[in-house]
């Protein structure tokens, strides 16, 4: 049973920063491309950012400029490096480890972490 554990949402104020943390028990962490996800209130969820094992990233553009995704392979874990936040970055962030190549394809959600920002 493959889990993502996640940490490091709350309650912050605008212009303030987070970190959110995801480990995930898999034995090849490098196989997967990590993403972060966040889904609002009333909206769809959407992509954050992205970074595959060869440590390519993508960000939505709202967010370009003021997060940043990283990995550390040696702890199984990706980070989001939050800065700079607005009341609309508040949602529930999700962590997700995909390698759609592979037969079964992998697809791994985390149980998500709120992140409010708000004075």
């Amino acid at each position: 049973q493959v889990q993502l554990v996640e940490s490091g949402g709350g309650l912050v104020q605008p212009g303030g920063s987070l970190r959110l943390s995801c480990a995930i028990s898999v034995s090849r962490f490098s196989d997967y491309t990590m993403g972060w996800y966040r889904q609002a209130p009333g909206k769809q969820r959407e992509l954050v950012a992205a970074i595959n094992s060869g440590g390519s990233t993508n960000y939505a553009d709202s967010v370009k400029g003021r997060f940043t995704i990283s990995r550390v392979d040696a702890k199984n874990t990706v980070y989001l490096q939050m800065n700079s936040l607005k009341p609309e970055d508040t949602a529930v962030y999700y962590c997700n480890a995909a390698a759609l190549y592979k037969i079964p394809p992998h697809d791994y959600w985390g149980q998500g972490t709120q992140v409010t920002v708000s004075l």
